[in-house]
Order: structure tokens, then C-alpha cells, then sequence
């Protein structure tokens, strides 16, 4: 079974990128499992924090999960074109210590997709993670890309993923990302 962990970039209750993540869940291709993520619970980071009191609980989780997959999914908002601040904060939280990014990042095949309401999509918040990625080691996938524009008219008001065409899109991005994982 490869286990894919997907980590979304947004807080929001109803966030698009959370959505799109969710809807993975029945696409993914056989042998294949996707375990969704939030950022909920991560506080802005400050070293004299994490010196005083360590790393917080909600940073833990996330790191022992991604630690134990085989590949990650990243699905960033874009925020005044770039890459979101809470998003790039748990980023921050999951490298420290520093001692622990090859554990939880290194050598990892990740894929960065992102759905947006306007019709850019995620481009430049996409192109922004590369240099994150690269610090971190992870091996991202260019075999592909999903940049989701219009995003809310693909989804119905309990969340669903509706739309067949992009259905079958997604569904052909995942698959390729997956058996580029299992290459």
C-alpha cells in the first residue's frame, strides 16, 4: 500500500484546498491511500517557544505522519501571490529541529497542488514551495501539475467534488503521481 500523506495549506472551514484533498480520497488509484491533514493547532513559531516548552503537540502529529509516509501532497492556497503564511509556518514548525528534516522531508516525493476561487489558480504560490522543497530535501514531482482555477463552482455546498471533467483530470493526475512515487 503506498501512503500518501496530504498536508492542506488553509485554515478555513470551508477551504477549497481542504476540499480538493478530501475528494482524493475516492480517486486515488488502487493500493494507494491518502491521509488528509490541516494545520490546525500550529501556533506562529518562535524559537523561545519551542526552547521553553518543545515542540507542540499538533507539530508532532504531523511530523510522525509525514516520517512514516511514502510520499506527501501538499495543496497550497495563494495568497496575494504567494504562498501562504500559515502554510509556510508549519512548514517552519515540521523542520525543527533541524536535525530531524532529513526524518520527515528527505528524499520524500512530494506533488504541491492548490484550488483557488480566481482564475490564476495557485501558479505562483506552486512556484514559490520550490525553494522550500529544495532546502528540505524533498523530491518534487514535475510530471504533472493541478492548479485548480474557479475551484468553488466544482463543488457542491456540502463539499463534494462535482464537476466529471475535472473529476477524470484529477483522478489521471493522481494516478501518474502515484506510480511516479512507486517508480
Amino acid at each position: 500500500m503506498t501512503k500518501i500523506v496530504a498536508v492542506s495549506g488553509s485554515l478555513r472551514q470551508a477551504s477549497l484546498n481542504t476540499r480538493l484533498l478530501h475528494a482524493a480520497a475516492s480517486l486515488m488509484p488502487e493500493g494507494a491511500s491518502i491521509d488528509v491533514r490541516t494545520l490546525h493547532g500550529i501556533p506562529l513559531y518562535n524559537a523561545d517557544e519551542e526552547a521553553q516548552n518543545g515542540l507542540p503537540q499538533a507539530v508532532t502529529d504531523l511530523k510522525d505522519a509525514l516520517a512514516g509516509a511514502d510520499a506527501i501532497l501538499f495543496a497550497t492556497p495563494e495568497y496575494n501571490n504567494g504562498l501562504p503564511g500559515v502554510f509556510k509556518n508549519g512548514v517552519d514548525w515540521l523542520s525543527r529541529p533541524v536535525s530531524d528534516i532529513p526524518k520527515v522531508f528527505g528524499g520524500k516525493r512530494i506533488a504541491v497542488v492548490g484550488a483557488s476561487p480566481g482564475g490564476f489558480g495557485t501558479i505562483l504560490a506552486q512556484d514559490a514551495w520550490l525553494s522550500v522543497l529544495r532546502m528540505l530535501g524533498t523530491e518534487p514531482w514535475f510530471g504533472g501539475r493541478l492548479i485548480v482555477s474557479h475551484a468553488s463552482t466544482l463543488f457542491d455546498e456540502q463539499g463534494n467534488l462535482v464537476d466529471e471533467k475535472f473529476i477524470e483530470r484529477y483522478r489521471a493526475f493522481l494516478a501518474d503521481y502515484v506510480a511516479w512515487v512507486r517508480a
